[in-house]
């Protein structure tokens, strides 16, 4: 089981903490334990609760009415909302509570049968991305097991590389994009995402994937000369310095133009050297997507 805090439950579920003591004071529906330091701890069902009962309070429910309603008649009425929002909110609850109880044979269905029914790329911008986004913090701050980081996020990449060996685009562009992670980055799953955007509007991929030292990428951009080359930044280690990294991008690649997405661009205050641009969310990705 795993224990999650009151910010777990805010960052998971959108419910501001203080909220969620005044449901607790209020409401039955959380009996949160403590630690021998009087600090609250909350269990997967409690955090499936709560985010069963903030998607349904967000869609015209009351709390107060909440509250009555037997769990066979939370599920129902979650599942009865009709608002294609909602519906994508509460996949990606449903993603959320089989991770945390290590159902990974249902956690798949789920993804699968949205992709059957959207796409891939419906599927990520409307279930991954948030769902990868909500999560994110607990694998910070240890809050979930690293076995079930990797169930999961094998799980994504599998299906990642399903759509990318499936995709057949009917265009064709003149152009090269070459894909990489530096080293100490070994999150793949907004690379290869990228990797299919570009194969499902015609352009041509050099994929090189994770763990890349720059001195290999530059060979390659000397080698294939491509117009672009992209990199994504999520979680890398803890010697990575994202100064030296830009640095030595500009320095080794030349003329060629790069592209540098993720959460460290977010938080980066200085110029970013000439060459380089910054993409800083996913609708700055699939605007520059277009204009390629």
């Amino acid at each position: 089981m795993n224990a999650f805090t009151i910010k777990d439950l805010e960052n998971l579920s959108g419910i501001k903490a203080h909220t969620i003591r005044i449901w607790e004071q209020r409401y039955h529906f959380l009996k949160p334990q403590r630690t021998g330091t009087n600090i609250r701890y909350y269990s997967n069902d409690e955090l499936k609760t709560v985010l069963n009962i903030a998607l349904l309070n967000k869609y015209g429910y009351k709390i107060s009415h909440i509250d009555k309603m037997p769990p066979d008649e939370i599920r129902t009425r979650i599942l009865t909302l009709g608002d294609a929002q909602a519906i994508q909110e509460r996949i990606v609850n449903e993603l959320v509570q089989e991770m945390v109880d290590m159902e990974i044979e249902r956690f798949e269905k789920v993804l699968a049968g949205y992709i059957s029914s959207k796409g891939i790329e419906r599927t990520v911008t409307q279930i991954l991305f948030p769902f990868l986004e909500k999560i994110g913090i607990l694998w910070v701050t240890g809050h979930i097991n690293p076995a079930q980081e990797h169930l999961v996020t094998n799980i994504i990449r599998q299906k990642l590389i399903v759509g990318i060996e499936t995709c057949v685009s009917h265009l064709v562009k003149e152009r090269t994009v070459l894909l990489f992670l530096p080293e100490g980055e070994h999150h793949e799953l907004g690379l290869l995402f990228m990797y299919y955007m570009l194969k499902n509007r015609g352009i041509k991929t050099i994929y090189l994937g994770a763990n890349v030292p720059v001195k290999d990428v530059a060979y390659v951009v000397g080698l294939k000369k491509p117009d672009l080359v992209f990199t994504h930044l999520t979680a890398t280690s803890s010697n990575f310095h994202l100064d030296k990294f830009l640095n030595q991008v500009h320095t080794h690649f030349g003329s060629t133009s790069t592209v540098v997405s993720g959460q460290l661009t977010q938080t980066y205050s200085k110029p970013v050297p000439a060459g380089i641009t910054f993409k800083k969310s996913l609708s700055e990705v699939m605007e520059y997507l277009t204009s390629l």
